[in-house]
C-alpha cells in the first residue's frame, strides 16, 4: 500500500494530454504538492531508448514486439520511478499509462485487451491508478490538430486507427466507471482543467 496517488491522463493522439498533465502539475505544486510527472514510453534511460525504437518511422515491429516493448518501458518506469515516488506520499501525474497498450495493442492492434490487460499486471505490479482521465475527441478533430506537426510512427497511422482506439478507450470507461472519467477534450484548455480539479475535489483524489 502506498500513500502518494497516480493520476494518469489517456486519449488519442491530439487530445490536449500534455497540456493538462503540465497545468495539473503547476497546480498541485503551487499548493505544495511534491508532483513527479512521467510519461509513456519512457521515463528512465531505458525507456527514452525503447521510445526511440517505438516512434521510429523507419521501423516497423509487428504488434506483439511493439507491446512487448511497451511492457519493458512500462516495467521499467514503474519500478525505477513511479513506485519509489508514491512510496515517499508524492502525486505522479502520467502522461499515459497501462491502458493505453490495452487500448492501442489490445484492442486497435486486436491482440485482445484480456491479454494486455494480464500482461500490464505483471509489468506494473498489480498498479491500478487513483483515476484515469480520458480526453475524448473526436478522431476528424484529433487528426485536424495534428496536420502541422512531425509526426512520429503511430501519429501517422491515421484517422482509422484514432477511431478504433477512441472505441477502445470508452469501453474501458464502461468497464470501469468508478475509475475512468471521460472528458469532452473538445474545449478550451482552461475550461477541461477547471472541470479536471471540480471532478478530483468531488472525488477525493486530492485534498484542496
Amino acid at each position: 500500500m502506498t500513500n502518494g496517488k497516480l493520476i494518469t491522463f489517456e486519449g488519442i493522439d491530439g487530445c490536449g494530454k500534455s497540456t493538462q498533465v503540465q497545468m495539473l502539475s503547476d497546480h498541485l505544486s503551487s499548493l505544495g504538492y511534491s508532483v513527479v510527472v512521467v510519461r509513456e514510453p519512457g521515463g528512465t534511460d531505458v525507456g527514452e531508448a525503447i521510445r526511440d525504437i517505438l516512434l521510429s518511422v523507419e521501423l516497423s515491429p509487428c504488434p506483439e514486439t511493439e507491446l512487448l516493448l511497451y511492457l519493458a518501458s512500462r516495467a521499467q518506469l514503474t519500478r525505477q520511478i513511479i513506485f519509489p515516488a508514491l512510496n515517499e506520499g508524492k502525486v505522479v501525474i502520467a502522461d499515459r499509462f497501462a491502458d493505453s497498450s490495452t487500448v492501442y495493442q489490445g484492442y486497435a492492434r486486436g491482440i485482445g485487451m484480456e491479454t494486455v490487460k494480464k500482461l500490464n499486471a505483471f509489468a506494473t505490479m498489480n498498479l491500478v491508478p487513483s483515476i484515469t482521465f480520458i480526453l475524448d475527441i473526436p478522431e476528424e478533430i484529433a487528426a485536424e490538430r495534428m496536420k502541422l506537426k512531425s509526426k512520429d510512427r503511430l501519429e501517422k497511422e491515421g484517422t482509422d486507427f484514432l477511431k478504433k482506439a477512441r472505441e477502445g478507450y470508452l469501453i474501458l470507461a464502461q468497464e470501469e466507471p468508478e475509475r475512468f472519467v471521460v472528458v469532452n477534450a473538445s474545449r478550451s484548455p482552461d475550461v477541461i482543467f477547471e472541470e479536471i480539479l471540480l471532478i478530483l475535489k468531488e472525488k477525493r483524489v486530492i485534498q484542496f
